[in-house]
């Protein structure tokens, strides 16, 4: 508190106006109440004085408390409204659910930006299978983790400047660094500089003021191996994800990889765990390989949701419905891991849905099977960004939210203003009647 009463922060002044305020209303109080009992003070001059003391006392605490928020949004360079609403934004995503969401790829970011408007209290746990790309490259040239699928998580849950955000997402072209990420360099320097991937993370979400954490699934070098239903075998992420046929199983090398106890400790604390979206076989199963945190969450008390991919993939998932993506799961990481099943039900243009039949792609339905303890929720979750489809990040957060308050109406456990907070944020949102679930009735 003493740094707040150094010379030249222009705040003291405020401050001792705000407490001088605060003794007059207090004095006025004093005078109302012990002043009958000391003379016989006319009764019109003792509330002369105290309606006086008290408006002296309110406008000095006014004046005060403006001249003093004026003051540090001009030292923030932000107008005052906006420095109302960063203020009141983050205070109310401080109090908001404790999530845990498991993916990579690009399903994982998109489901983090939507759910940062709605609550701080976020953890990511990322896959660190990826061999392609700059990862693959600054993987096998330091010896450090795939860094791309946590960079964009970083990214995605950053809350500062969107020039910091386009830095770290630039890609050199030419030249030694062409195909490396400005963002991906700068985690493999941050982590030679403190010694440990964690640490670098840490002091990375310190630069983007990251809402929540990002964590990798494992320290340990794992590599993805599939056997496809032909029986080649694919090894390397980046290999599985074109794979040429259907794929039967994928396990990771080693087989014992060991989790981040941070990670574990989240999910047992967790409100609501959400797995995916993303590619099945290299961004959502991978991290329920690692047998404690499959084991985690199968023991939380969170309510756990998978979200289903929007579109089929050409090879891994032709053909799958929703259902069998879950069936794939269980016969990889056993069963009782899910709670509820989002699935998308918003129709896919149908230009953009020809165009993803020509390559072997299809939208995900639900699908004729289902499972016990298992209930299916159908929701409109749909972005198409330049003829691709993608899932809605606000449409999704709300989503998923909305499951939270559905079947755990008592997430917050004796916190009854957190919980009414999100019900009525999520009632505000524009379009609620149009874009309401409903549950999935099976034929």
């Amino acid at each position: 508190m003493w740094r707040w009463l150094l010379p030249g922060l222009g705040i003291k002044r405020y401050v001792a106006l705000v407490g001088l305020g605060l003794g007059l209303l207090g004095f006025g109080v004093g005078v109302g109440v012990v002043a009958p009992h000391f003379g016989d003070p006319s009764r019109a001059a003792r509330i002369n004085l105290v309606v006086g003391t008290w408006a002296v006392g309110l406008v000095a605490v006014g004046a005060g408390g403006w001249l003093g928020i004026r003051t540090l949004a001009r030292a923030l360079n932000l107008p005052e409204p906006v420095l109302a609403e960063l203020f009141a934004s983050r205070q109310r995503a401080a109090r908001g659910p404790r999530v845990v969401a498991l993916g990579g790829g690009t399903g994982l970011p998109a489901l983090l930006r939507g759910l940062k408007a709605y609550t701080s209290n976020i953890t990511a746990i990322v896959t660190v299978a990826d061999d392609g790309g700059s990862s693959g490259r600054l993987r096998g040239a330091l010896g450090m983790l795939p860094p791309g699928d946590i960079r964009n998580c970083l990214v995605a849950l950053a809350d500062t400047e969107p020039l910091m955000r386009d830095l770290f997402q630039y890609r050199f072209r030419q030249g030694e660094l062409a195909g490396h990420s400005f963002g991906n360099l700068f985690l493999a320097a941050m982590e030679q500089t403190t010694g440990d991937f964690v640490t670098a993370l840490k002091e990375s979400s310190r630069v983007l003021a990251v809402r929540g954490a990002v964590l990798p699934a494992t320290l340990d070098r794992v590599e993805l191996v599939a056997e496809l239903e032909d029986g080649r075998l694919l090894r390397g992420e980046s290999q599985i994800g074109r794979s040429p046929a259907r794929i039967r199983r994928v396990w990771l090398e080693p087989s014992d990889a060991t989790p981040l106890v941070e990670a574990l400790r989240a999910i047992e604390a967790a409100d609501l765990v959400v797995i995916g979206p993303g590619s099945l076989y290299t961004s959502v199963i991978p991290n329920l390989l690692i047998a404690p945190i499959a084991e985690a969450v199968r023991r939380t008390r969170a309510l756990r949701c998978y979200v289903a991919n929007a579109m089929t993939q050409p090879g891994e998932t032709a053909g799958y419905t929703a259902w069998d993506h879950l069936q794939a799961i269980e016969e990889h990481a056993g069963p009782r891991l899910v709670d509820v099943m989002l699935v998308n039900g918003e129709a896919v243009p149908a230009d953009v849905l020809e165009r993803y039949r020509a390559e072997g792609a299809d939208a995900v339905v639900p699908g004729a099977r289902g499972r016990p303890g298992v209930e299916m929720v159908v929701a409109p979750l749909l972005a198409i960004e330049h003829g691709v489809v993608r899932h809605d990040p606000d449409k999704l957060a709300r989503a998923i939210l909305r499951l939270l308050l559905r079947f755990r109406p008592d997430w917050a456990r004796g916190r009854p203003w957190e919980s009414l907070w999100l019900e009525q944020r999520l009632r505000a949102d524009r379009g609620d009647k149009a874009r309401a679930m409903v549950p999935y009735a099976r034929s």
